[in-house]
């Protein structure tokens, strides 16, 4: 059974969910890094990369404890904010944005004035990843053209380096600077869809870890997995607990909120492994 893995967007709150989730479910006897693909999208590029290129998930569990440093600071989400709250019917709707819609995204995300320079965060994300190559495995990191909208799903026959590709990927608009790459500038996937999950069609089982389902930004990713149903893929979705959201608090770009969210992802690991009991001759142990 061909098997993929879909790794949604979540701020540094879902990097370090999706990391003890995954750490957990491991010692819960369900493996889940040995997927035929990896989607990874924002938050989950960063997980994916990591998982894809080898990094063992002990190692990735314990960078996410380390206290934030006094130079790491929440972002302020500001106009991003804005824009969800003035959104926030749409944003449950189950149809994707237009590329009309985010191309507009793009060009508010390229004026926008930002305190930190495209330099400074492919520093951060490079950071974040000890593996710079592409992994052998399929890996697909998502993002989002700010010119004209279109989907860019970046792996290893795209020409772009890894951490590039990451950057992209987590280039939050509002927030952080589009990511040039040939000429042309890109945004965090999650513009388009916060899981991506559509991109593993024609995978017979499909698990989605989505961060972002505890913020009720569910309805695209609904309609992916009855895509991927109707497609005849048996779809697995993983979102976060109570527990885990009050660990994110208000600001999932909170670097202060990185180990109790971390943490929060282990100790959800049992009930989730019973959740996926269906996908566990078919994942790994």
């Amino acid at each position: 059974m061909t098997y993929a893995l879909v790794l949604g967007g979540g701020g540094v709150t879902g990097i370090a969910w999706e990391t003890g989730l995954l750490r957990g479910l491991r010692e819960a006897g369900l493996d889940l890094t040995g997927a035929d693909l990896i989607v990874g999208t924002s938050a989950g590029s960063v997980v994916g990369a990591q998982v894809a290129t080898g990094v063992p998930l002990d190692d990735m569990y314990l960078r996410q404890l380390t206290p934030a440093g006094a130079k790491e600071k929440p972002p302020d989400l500001g106009p991003l904010a804005d824009f969800f709250a003035a959104r926030a019917g749409t944003l449950k709707s189950q149809v994707r944005p237009t590329a009309e819609v985010l191309a507009w995204i793009g060009g508010q995300a390229r004026a926008a004035s930002v305190k930190v320079t495209e330099a400074t965060r492919l520093e951060v994300i490079s950071g974040r990843l000890p593996v710079h190559e592409w992994p052998d495995r399929r890996l697909v990191v998502t993002a989002i053209d700010t010119a004209d909208g279109a989907l860019a799903a970046w792996d290893r026959w795209s020409g772009v380096p890894l951490p590039l590709a990451v950057a992209s990927s987590c280039a939050v608009p509002w927030v952080y600077p589009p990511v040039t790459i040939n000429g042309r500038r890109y945004m965090d996937g999650g513009a388009r869809s916060a899981t991506n999950a559509d991109l593993a069609a024609g995978h017979e089982l499909v698990v989605i870890l989505a961060p972002s389902a505890g913020l009720g930004l569910t309805g695209v990713l609904e309609a992916e997995v009855a895509e991927l149903r109707e497609g005849g893929a048996h779809v697995e979705v993983v979102g976060p607990d109570q527990p885990a959201m009050e660990a994110f608090g208000p600001n999932p770009l909170d670097p202060a909120r990185r180990a109790r969210s971390a943490e929060a992802g282990m100790a959800q690991a049992p009930a989730a492994a019973e959740a996926l009991a269906a996908a566990r001759g078919h994942v790994g142990g």
